[in-house]
């Protein structure tokens, strides 16, 4: 925190001492030698991001202060289609605009488009880039939609995206949305040609309206403090959300804020929207600060390089959790590749962390505060491997050093360590440390048991036949049987007693030994050529002859190396350090191929472990429990409805509403479908536990979609569904069901788990058992959202917020029924198609109207999504008579025009009701049915 209190006095003596105003002129700063065409250059200041606002989103809040002491450059206006043309011509990118003329800005592009933009126009002026990648994925329109391996660099001096900081710097300057903007007061709105509105004070133009902006932050946590250049956070694990500044076309002005940091849905690095656009800053940002998930200032960052996806090959498996330790600041980190978004997370406190191990379950981590090669009292931890490193115990031992957990023959698990790690060159020191393991159960440990005198902390085999160390000289104890530690063993040298360290054995039972040398002879030898130290990767067999070696990389030294737990194949995790010595990258090393495939780099990182878990085969079986064909379930494939290319939001809560279709289709009697609005406004717990009921429903999801959710999936294997809960959204009877909120239209084909399905006829000759346990242990999002979509059977609680605190908001112009009323006709038909369906399968089907802010009764709109108030009734009307073509359908008004009884603490936003709102209507829902003839 020290950087941070140094900021806050620079901030108050600027504040003290000058009016902190920035200035803006044409010239060369950051080290330009030239004027950038079309930019302004910005001198450094201080801004405020966020609000103390109770009205803001929690992200959005509190205010914090930010220091920028550089100068950096920012595009006058949005990249415009005729500037990605021209860039796209000569920069070897897709041209996907679709825009009337060129001076219209850019817009429906992803934040990896607009990466991708940038660093085209570095290269083709002859820049180095301020992003890296090692694979980039697209959709079938030539949109950006995953970087592998991505990772931004500030110190770099390039073409880049703002920062939120350097956005609201420059726009909260010359904030004047009323004069400066196209807004939903002037813009028919649509976007308009760039720059058609007055500039604002400072030359710059559409920071407010026309369409929203990326900026290079992720939506990360605001502290109360003052930081200097920051840069955003290090990185959002969960859905991958991401900022966007300034309002749209179809914001009022009076809306707009410098403070808003997303859209109407979440925003992640894939979504695309045709309000959304970018403009670019210039410049290298000087010892950039970031925040960490748990909130703590960061002066360096790790950053993932290899993607789940490209692990996988080498593992078979996406289950993998990597831990190490950032030498920077001591702390535990980790990265855990079942996460959508690949961020490091770092527990944070004041223990030292060296050679951290995870527990075979994946859910714990042990680690010691001294490490090899030093001698001296060390203390053994375990804790749980999260953010905050809960349940943390000691073990009550003088001494402890480099624990390996095991599991034993009769199922406990216990954690194997020595007395002393430090250098074994000495035989008499040596053989005065010992090898002891101690039963671990419970969160606690038990009593420790000695196995044998000397420091054998290299690894045990399973048998307990071989046991190896390292820190000078490579030893190995052998026993001449392996039925008990305690059989008659022989200590040995192996390597021709020549200098060995970071000594690892195979958990294969192979019984393999990695270790490193000093460049020995022997090794030299095996190499057929001469080597400098660390520079080899060395392999011996379980006699200690030498079988594999591989070479690192040029400029580069292992160090480090531990085998990879769990793995079938022959891999090995270790660090690369650099001609400086830092230990700037890790590695796996796989001694199938030789290959060397870089996970993460930073600073200096240490230590590191991969856990992977493996997966049993699972044949597919039919609902009689016989076997379908002769194949077996592919978990590559299989349940695999999420991933870490690029998925979007949506696809992540849809994760789970599979989990829980494939977990409840025997038993649930009850399904919620629909959109957001019921996601958080229908409560299946709060019905009578005779109706079963899940909650299926997904924020923006259309009619088309979740009819095709319907028949493939709900309809085929919910067996015992008797009702059918849903939202009408006529205010959104636009869409089209071929619109980016629909996954079932394109979006779907990205996730192998949906392809899979569809190309075994979505199961429908048989459920193959075991899919449901394949879906439970598939990438996953977010730790919060897994817990509340499998405690609360799908349903979403939203707290806070009211109809009173938040201003009216029109998203679509009222009027759209004069041109879309084609598509209103076609998503009716489908609801008839969906009523038809049910009434054939004698499935009851309840639409609800759900209830949105009060005060649209005081505008021309019904509602958020702009149809026109005077055109509403006749539509619910004729919503309700389908009751009496479908006896088995009837329409529940809970918005009535505005004139309902749920009140400011039931809303959450303009759209949707908070959870006190979703209570009183999941109550009047269960009563209603309680009238109805529905036998559960």
């Amino acid at each position: 925190m020290k950087k941070a209190y140094l900021a806050f006095l620079f901030f108050v003596f600027l504040v003290d001492c000058s009016d902190s105003s920035p200035s803006f002129v044409d010239g060369a700063s950051n080290g330009s030698s030239k004027k950038m065409e079309g930019m302004i250059l910005v001198h450094g200041g201080t801004v405020t991001l966020g609000s103390n606002d109770s009205r803001y989103r929690v992200n959005e809040r509190p205010a914090m202060n930010v220091l920028l002491d550089y100068d950096f450059y920012m595009d006058v206006h949005e990249v415009t289609c005729d500037d990605y043309r021209n860039t796209a011509k000569s920069g070897n990118l897709k041209d996907f605009t679709e825009c009337e003329d060129d001076r219209y800005p850019l817009s429906n592009v992803t934040y990896y488009d607009a990466v991708l933009f940038a660093n085209a126009k570095s290269k083709l002026e002859n820049y180095d880039t301020a992003y890296t990648y090692s694979k980039a994925v697209f959709d079938g329109d030539g949109h950006c939609t995953n970087l592998d391996g991505f990772a931004f660099h500030p110190e770099v001096k390039a073409y880049r995206l703002p920062t939120e900081s350097e956005w609201v710097y420059v726009a909260s300057r010359g904030w004047d949305p009323s004069r400066n903007s196209w807004n939903a007061d002037n813009s028919d709105f649509k976007a308009h040609h760039v720059c058609t509105v007055e500039k604002d004070s400072l030359g710059f133009c559409d920071l407010a309206g026309n369409v929203k902006e990326w900026v290079n932050d992720w939506a990360g946590k605001l502290l109360d403090t003052t930081i200097v250049n920051f840069v955003g956070n290090a990185g959002d694990g969960n859905i991958g959300e991401r900022i966007l500044k300034g309002g749209y076309y179809s914001d009022y002005a009076s809306n707009m804020n410098v403070v808003s940091r997303g859209d109407d849905y979440t925003v992640v690095s894939s979504s695309m929207a045709k309000h959304i656009g970018f403009r670019l800053a210039w410049g290298a940002i000087p010892e950039p600060t970031w925040l960490s998930a748990s909130g703590n200032v960061q002066s360096s960052i790790v950053s993932p390089i290899a993607s789940a996806s490209v692990l996988k090959h080498y593992t078979g498996t996406n289950d993998m959790i990597l831990a190490f330790r950032n030498d920077v600041n001591g702390n535990l980190a980790y990265i855990n590749y079942k996460d959508a978004i690949l961020t490091v997370t770092e527990i944070s406190d004041s223990i030292d962390v060296y050679h951290p191990d995870i527990s075979p379950d994946g859910k714990k981590v042990a680690f010691c505060t001294k490490f090899e090669g030093l001698g001296g009292d060390s203390r053994l931890y375990v804790r749980d491997l999260n953010e905050k490193g809960t349940n943390l115990v000691k073990l009550d031992v003088a001494s402890a050093a480099i624990p390996r957990w095991r599991i034993l023959e009769n199922g406990d698990t216990v954690i194997v360590y020595v007395t002393d790690a430090g250098d074994n060159k000495d035989e008499a020191s040596f053989k005065k440390s010992s090898t002891w393991q101690v039963k671990f159960a419970d969160g606690k440990f038990g009593v420790p048991e000695k196995l044998f005198d000397g420091a054998y902390h290299g690894g045990i085999s399973e048998d307990y036949s071989l046991a190896v160390s390292g820190a000078r000289l490579l030893r190995a104890r052998i026993a001449k049987s392996s039925s008990t530690v305690l059989d008659e063993a022989t200590d040995t040298v192996w390597y021709n007693g020549e200098q060995a360290c970071n000594v690892s054995l195979a958990h294969d039972g192979s019984k393999r030994v990695a270790f490193l040398d000093f460049g020995g002879n022997t090794g030299r030898k095996f190499a057929n050529e001469n080597y400098s130290t660390h520079q080899r990767l060395l392999v011996a067999d379980s006699m200690g002859k030498l079988i594999k070696s591989i070479k690192a990389a040029s400029g580069y030294t292992f160090d480090h190396s531990e085998w990879v737990s769990g793995s079938e194949n022959s891999n090995i995790v270790a660090t690369l350090a650099n001609v400086n010595g830092a230990h700037s990258k890790i590695v796996l090393a796989s001694l199938d191929d030789e290959s060397i495939v870089e996970l993460a780099e930073g600073e200096e990182l240490w230590h590191p472990t991969l856990w992977v878990k493996r997966k049993a085969k699972i044949f597919g079986n039919d609902s009689g429990g016989s076997q379908v064909g002769s194949s077996v379930l592919d978990l590559d494939s299989a349940g695999m409805y999420y991933n870490n290319s690029g998925a979007c939001p949506r696809a992540a809560i849809f994760r789970y509403k599979m989990e829980l279709l494939w977990h409840y289709k025997d038993s649930a009697k009850t399904v919620i479908l629909g959109s957001s609005r019921a996601y958080h406004g229908v409560n299946p717990k709060l019905f009578d536990e005779k109706m079963k009921a899940v909650n299926m429903a997904v924020p923006a999801a259309t009619i088309y979609g979740n009819l095709y959710l319907f028949e493939n999936y709900i309809l085929p294997h919910m067996k015992n569904i008797k009702l059918i809960i849903t939202s009408i959204d006529i205010d959104r009877g636009y869409l089209t069901g071929q619109d980016s909120e629909n996954i079932f239209y394109k979006t779907y084909k990205s996730y192998l788990g949906y392809v899979y399905d569809e190309n075994h006829n979505f199961w429908k000759d048989g459920y193959p058992e075991g899919l449901y346990q394949a879906t439970y242990e598939s990438p996953s999002a977010d730790s919060v959202l897994e817990r509340k979509m499998r405690e609360d059977l799908g349903y979403y609680s939203l707290f806070g917020s009211s109809w009173a605190t938040t201003y009216i908001r029109v998203r679509e112009d009222s009027c759209w029924m004069d041109k879309k009323s084609d598509i209103y006709r076609m998503n009716f038909g489908l609801l008839e198609r969906l009523l038809q369906i049910c009434k054939e399968n004698d499935i009851f089907v309840i639409g609800v109207l759900f209830p949105q802010d009060p005060k649209y009764k005081n505008t021309g709109a019904y509602g958020y999504t702009g149809l026109r108030r005077s055109e509403a009734p006749a539509l619910i009307q004729e919503i309700s008579d389908l009751s009496k073509v479908y006896s088995n359908f009837i329409l529940m008004d809970e918005n009535k025009m505005g004139d309902h009884d749920y009140t400011d603490i039931m809303g959450y936003d303009n759209s949707h009701i908070s959870d006190y709102g979703a209570r009183q209507l999941t109550h009047r829902l269960d009563s209603l049915v309680h009238t109805l003839d529905i036998e559960f």
